[in-house]
């Protein structure tokens, strides 16, 4: 006899890849008999990919000018042409707390083409690369950055990094997870990034995540500010109405719905031209605990009974 449905997180990097994939594919299983699994590994990896704001940016929160790449050959064209236009974030798929996100600028702030597509830069171009892990900086030529992102640091090569990050970003295919995201830099990311903290369909906090001072990271190791407000505080108001209008359409957007949203699970957003514009960053259903947050354990018992016992 098994149970009608589990609880489950797993903090990635907390098992090995081989102990991680047995546990997915047990958990896959006990869904195919019935059991409700929250949250299905399915859906932690299809949501918490980066190429989630591929697939959400026709929604409200999403930026239409968001591409990914699945292969070195189509990174290698699309950056040289997004990057062209206007200053980009590159994100890596894999690691957490910013390791491997790039903020990228032309270092001469003047050659930024017009229109998108009008213009490829040279492999010499030069950079001004930001790591959003630790808000460290380098400069480096755009052959010098693909290759980094491509092949990671090679022996004996003059060009020197610094970064925590191994790059390879493509190593393993994408049946591994490996893909880039190309994403618009929103230069008020200074201003920090706000999180929506969601209990299945429920809001339960928002949070502002702001930088240290001339910094970019919004993460706790960059010694980033963390503000919790209520999710009816007035301040916030317009980001809630469009978070709730989009709701209902995320699992759809994925593909995914038949399956309940995640048990718990965050948004956070980075602010546009006004306080009311704000566009998704991240999409995470994997991380998210409750260690400073037990007072919302009910909402989430609550959730899971009711996905686990109402669904069936």
């Amino acid at each position: 006899e098994v149970a009608h449905g589990i609880v489950v997180r797993i903090n990635p990097g907390t098992l090995s890849p081989l102990a991680q994939k047995k546990c997915d594919d047990m958990l896959r299983e006990l869904s195919n008999e019935g059991v409700i699994i929250l949250t299905h590994p399915d859906v932690s990896s299809t949501l918490g990919a980066k190429d989630s704001l591929v697939k959400i940016k026709n929604l409200s929160c999403g930026m239409k000018d968001t591409e990914v790449y699945y292969d070195p050959d189509s990174f290698q064209r699309g950056f040289r042409k997004s990057i062209a236009f206007q200053p980009r974030v590159i994100k890596q798929n894999r690691g957490s707390q910013g390791e491997g996100v790039w903020i990228v600028k032309l270092k001469d702030e003047g050659a930024y083409c017009d229109t998108y597509g009008e213009c490829m830069v040279e492999d010499d171009t030069e950079l001004i690369l930001m790591e959003a892990f630790d808000n460290h900086v380098e400069h480096h030529t755009v052959k010098e950055f693909i290759d980094f992102c491509v092949h990671g640091r090679r022996a004996g090569s003059d060009t020197e990094w610094t970064s925590t990050s191994g790059g390879a970003y493509f190593d393993g295919g994408l049946a591994s997870g490996a893909m880039v995201v190309d994403q618009r830099f929103l230069p008020r990311i200074v201003e920090g990034e706000v999180r929506c903290l969601m209990v299945g369909s429920e809001l339960v906090e928002i949070l502002h995540k702001k930088p240290i001072e001339g910094g970019l990271s919004a993460t706790l190791q960059s010694g980033a500010i963390y503000t919790k407000y209520a999710p009816d505080h007035p301040k916030f108001a317009k980001l809630v109405k469009n978070f709730k209008d989009d709701v209902p359409h995320i699992m759809k957007s994925f593909g995914m719905s038949d399956r309940p949203l995640p048990l718990l699970w965050t948004v956070d957003y980075i602010y546009g031209d006004t306080d009311d514009d704000l566009y998704a960053g991240e999409i995470n259903c994997s991380c998210p605990g409750i260690t400073s947050q037990l007072h919302i354990a009910p909402t989430i018992a609550k959730a899971a009974f009711e996905s686990i016992f109402v669904r069936r």
